[in-house]
């Protein structure tokens, strides 16, 4: 396994471009292992025998559970009904994933809050998503983004390539402001001035602030497994929790068994899980970020 770069490398680069990549994070067992994992939770959500998928032509939850219209994700890797869970739950959780996290948010291990893993696949046909930010609707004015965007993160999130991708394109930098009038005329489809493809080789990750102005373009001649998850601050609190409560999580989050994972995992992922019920506990009916989209 490649080691990470050192922490102010990693932490002064998301903050510089936006985003960070980590190549080789995956031994080749690990890798094989993971492919052969989504390769059949895919094959369940296409065949309509997993109803949590992200669906055709749908760019954010929540999503229909039909397959017929096809399919260009597949939601909750860690729910305990999923046949690999035990896989995920150690990718998840593993030390590939989570020292960096800790470095970038510049956190202990006791202030991680469990979040979400999905799986993003080759969709059916292909399938693009608009210029957007995660958290900052673009209807957003340049004062409101300003405002947003100088608000701490409060998670990690981050795409892990089970084979090459380039699929993920953003605009390097635009996490720090707002968006240009020449953005905001931008066509939601179309190329945006300073885009950047993030080319990724199997087993790279790369770490993403969700709010860099970004889209998915999507072949669907080309195979993809790239698992996508984020993991909080306990400090966030609220100002995550609709981010992460809209996928519907907090319906099966304790029922997860964690006892797969060897002494140190299990109680990283049991406090992890504690503070993600806390965070669910506290904040209510959370919504959606965009329900017709």
């Amino acid at each position: 396994m490649a080691s990470s770069p050192p922490p102010n490398d990693l932490l002064a680069s998301l903050n510089r471009d936006g985003y960070v990549l980590i190549p080789s994070v995956l031994s080749p067992d690990d890798l094989s292992a993971l492919r052969a994992a989504t390769s059949r939770i895919t094959s369940l959500a296409r065949s309509g025998h997993w109803p949590h998928i992200r669906t055709l032509p749908k760019q954010f939850p929540p999503w229909p559970s039909s397959a017929e219209n096809g399919i260009w994700g597949v939601q909750h890797l860690l729910h305990p009904s999923q046949p690999d869970q035990a896989l995920f739950l150690r990718s998840y959780f593993s030390d590939a994933i989570i020292s960096p996290v800790k470095q970038l948010l510049e956190c202990e291990e006791d202030e991680l809050v469990m979040e979400l893993y999905n799986l993003l696949v080759r969709p059916d046909a292909d399938f693009a998503l608009r210029w957007h930010r995660d958290d900052i609707g673009a209807e957003a004015s340049a004062e409101e983004e300003e405002r947003r965007l100088g608000e701490p993160s409060w998670h990690a999130q981050w795409n892990l390539a089970l084979w090459d991708d380039r699929s993920l394109v953003v605009v390097p930098g635009s996490h720090r402001r707002a968006r240009t009038e020449e953005e905001r005329a931008a066509k939601p489809f179309g190329e945006m001035p300073g885009q950047r493809v993030v080319e990724m080789k199997a087993g790279d990750v790369v770490f993403y602030n969700n709010n860099i102005l970004h889209r998915g373009v999507y072949d669907a001649t080309v195979e993809r497994m790239t698992l996508h998850g984020s993991i909080g601050h306990a400090g966030g609190s609220k100002a995550r929790a609709r981010n992460v409560l809209q996928h519907g999580i907090g319906e099966w989050v304790e029922q997860i068994d964690f006892s797969s994972l060897d002494e140190e995992a299990r109680k990283r992922a049991e406090g992890m899980r504690k503070r993600l019920v806390e965070m669910g506990s506290s904040s209510g009916n959370v919504g959606f970020f965009s329900e017709n989209e």
